[in-house]
């Protein structure tokens, strides 16, 4: 039997999945495999806790002198809830998560105990040299070391073969650097941290501490698995490199927001009853507008227990998609011709104090101090465009944007027409008289600004960067990407204007203006210098390509070339003022995200002519010499006269059976010449100018042929069953 059709025999046959328990409410199970505030009481002794939520605090390293019992309270909660082995849990560069898993057990005068020392919790010694470094490291210098980020949560995670405690680590080389996401990210919180508090002291002294938010949307498709298993490309590559749409796709318009299949539904409750456990704190699920697309988002949390949570959710997806016989792809576009998939990326700041600083407060103080972080973010993305954009670029995600409701390449940012007009009017007050100083101005305009925010900001679907009442949405960020590099540079620049924010108010304030003149100046500035960034209408558009580049805002193009920009001269000032990255360590992203474009591209390459040569061809090839069948058998029935029609088809099958066949040719050959080019950059880069543009021509022939070939012979599954068979 054809496997497509056996795949689709045993998805109808299939039992459903038994229904998990739902019998505690979501509050009941709750962070129950997390060791949470409730629990390091309940385990650590009164000073134990009490140091150790300070660590937590002031996000600072846990004393040598505490991590003993901490420790052990650890080791006693974990082994109370199942756990036998412990993993440092770290983000290297690969863009997903590592462990390596050691066992509680060890041997004392020949007697088996059950051991977790201080030490081991607070850092790890596990091989570098197998992680991509970016030249950070060699083969023959393998030493690297873990060290808890006691600010993420430490984590039970089960399966249904073991227990295992997870500590949540960075990730550094023998002489300091940053081999991973986290430190990076960590180092922006602090420097955001300590230039948020110096500009909200201006107004309440009582800030001690400024805390970014994330709430991370993230959308991914779900098929059966069996479908997944016969489509080597999906398997390899995470999308599908050929294969005809599908009549029906998402035209109708009817799959977003729509009723939850079933099976669906049972793969949404799983998942959520494990986030909770875990104590990610997921809210929202709901089918996404491609068919088969789908979305899941958590409440806003800090920063960086976001971003751990986010990939904890990833591998969650991947895990329990398996166990109702189903793949996610979390691939920014796993198939052609629809909507792919985006992790929104919802960032706000809040003090210590409870306030939200992209919320306008109630009287005008508030509104005026969030002015001050509103215009400074605006006023950072336009200056650090081009860097935001090298943060998003990937081979995935250059097949997303720009295109089926994804955010375009051009960088932009949405506020709404009301926004809009509130900030002119600010760049361009009204006249006054001449006795009224512009306190007094500032006043009687700003304090308008909290009945309107909330409730009057439209929305944008396509724009890269939306302000949605009081939080920036980055959207633009891939599916399968570890935000963590994105916000990372978010938060960089941010930090960045505010430290410059502050500097001028304060220059203001010694030659002898008053604050709120001083601020409401710099304000002023910060509109004029960033509102070429801001754009309300269609992104797709021509008209706005010409724009933005008649306001020096351009599309660096392919990912080897936007990603040029974390060399040059700004950013390495940038990065050095910031000291968020070093200039190694820079070096080292820039090389590793071009060696993984590089490294993808060479595999879509084989795999496509894999796929041609071994299973398009000859099915073609099957079905024509049955067509030769036919004629020979009409011309015997003297059924001559219709001959001509049954010829054409396998005329035109033997068209395209050579386009393919060309086009491949074509395709290694530029592949070939692209080897021969002198370095890093220009092999990517040749690959991107000459050889991806090759994809296209094979695929349009295989395409062609899929919907010529009778449907016996096809053997990959398509796209009408991948993504309407459930």
């Amino acid at each position: 039997m054809n496997p497509r059709f056996a795949a689709i025999a045993q998805i109808q046959a299939r039992a459903p999945m038994k229904p998990i328990d739902k019998s505690k409410r979501p509050s009941e199970i709750f962070a129950e495999n997390v060791f949470s505030r409730g629990k390091r009481k309940q385990f650590l002794s009164r000073e134990a806790f009490q140091e150790l939520e300070a660590c937590i605090e002031q996000r600072r390293t846990l004393d040598r002198n505490i991590a003993e019992p901490v420790a052990n309270a650890i080791k006693a909660w974990a082994m109370d809830m199942g756990a036998t082995h412990y993993t440092h849990w770290f983000q290297p560069l690969t863009g997903r998560t590592a462990e390596k898993h050691d066992s509680f057990l060890e041997l004392s005068d020949g007697e088996a105990i059950d051991k977790f020392s201080g030490e081991e919790l607070s850092q790890q010694e596990p091989d570098a040299s197998a992680f991509p470094s970016g030249g950070l490291r060699t083969t023959f210098e393998a030493r690297g070391y873990t060290a808890w980020d006691c600010s993420s949560p430490v984590f039970i995670f089960e399966t249904t073969y073991g227990i295992t405690l997870c500590i949540p680590t960075i990730f550094v080389s023998y002489t300091g650097q940053a081999l991973d996401y986290k430190l990076p990210l960590l180092r922006s919180i602090s420097r955001l941290d300590k230039a948020a508090v110096a500009v909200c002291n201006y107004f309440d002294k009582k800030v001690k501490r400024v805390n970014p938010t994330l709430g991370i949307e993230q959308e991914y498709f779900l098929i059966d698995r069996n479908f997944y298993e016969l489509r080597p490309d999906l398997i390899l590559t995470g999308r599908t490199v050929l294969g005809a749409s599908s009549a029906r796709g998402q035209q109708l318009e009817d799959h977003y927001f729509g009723s939850i299949h079933e099976r669906v539904f049972a793969f949404m409750n799983e998942l959520e009853l494990d986030c909770h456990r875990l104590g990610i704190p997921l809210k929202t699920r709901h089918n996404e507008v491609a068919p088969s697309q789908f979305e899941c988002s958590p409440r806003y949390e800090p920063i960086n227990v976001a971003i751990d949570h986010g990939l904890m959710m990833m591998d969650l997806i991947d895990r329990t998609a398996r166990k109702h016989h189903l793949a996610a792809l979390l691939h920014e576009k796993p198939f052609d011709g629809i909507n792919g998939s985006g992790k929104h990326n919802n960032w706000s700041l809040e003090t210590d104090t409870g306030v939200n600083l992209l919320s306008p407060g109630a009287d005008p103080q508030q509104n005026l101090m969030f002015l001050i972080f509103f215009v400074s973010v605006i006023r950072g993305i336009h200056e650090h465009a081009d860097l935001l954009r090298a943060s998003i670029a990937s081979l995935g995600n250059d097949l997303r944007l720009g295109a089926n409701e994804a955010p375009p390449k051009i960088i932009s940012v949405y506020i709404g027409s009301l926004l809009s007009k509130v900030l002119e009017d600010i760049e361009n007050p009204p006249r006054r008289k001449k006795n009224e100083n512009i306190s007094e101005l500032m006043h009687l305009g700003i304090s308008e600004i909290p009945e309107l925010l909330l409730d009057n900001t439209d929305s944008n679907r396509i724009s890269p960067i939306a302000f949605t009442g009081n939080k920036f949405e980055f959207r633009a960020v891939g599916a399968s990407m570890n935000s963590s590099g994105p916000m990372t540079i978010f938060n960089t620049i941010v930090a960045r204007q505010l430290e410059n924010f502050q500097r001028r108010v304060d220059r203001k304030i010694n030659r002898g203006r008053n604050l709120e003149s001083a601020i409401l100046d710099v304000i002023r500035d910060y509109i004029i210098a960033g509102k070429k960034i801001l754009f309300e209408g269609d992104g797709y558009s021509e008209s706005w390509k010409q724009q933005a580049r008649e306001r020096g805002l351009t599309d660096p193009g392919l990912t080897p070339f936007a990603l040029d920009v974390y060399l040059n001269d700004k950013s390495r000032a940038l990065f050095s003022a910031t000291e968020v990255y070093s200039t190694p360590e820079i070096q080292a992203r820039y090389e590793v995200s071009m060696n993984e474009y590089l490294n993808r591209v060479r595999i879509e390459v084989s795999i496509i002519r894999e796929l041609a040569m071994t299973k398009v061809i000859p099915a073609s090839i099957k079905y024509q010499k049955d067509l030769l069948k036919n004629i020979s058998l009409m011309k015997q029935a003297g059924l001559e006269q219709y001959i001509v029609s049954v010829e054409g088809i396998a005329i035109e099958i033997s068209e395209c059976i050579k386009n393919v066949i060309n086009s491949c040719e074509e395709m290694e050959k530029a592949g070939r010449k692209a080897e021969r080019s002198p370095g890093l950059r220009e092999i990517a880069a040749s690959y991107a100018e000459r050889v991806i543009p090759t994809f296209q021509e094979v695929r349009k022939n295989i395409d062609h042929l899929e919907g010529m070939i009778d449907d016996d012979y096809w053997t990959l599954p398509k796209y009408r069953e991948m993504l309407f068979v459930k």
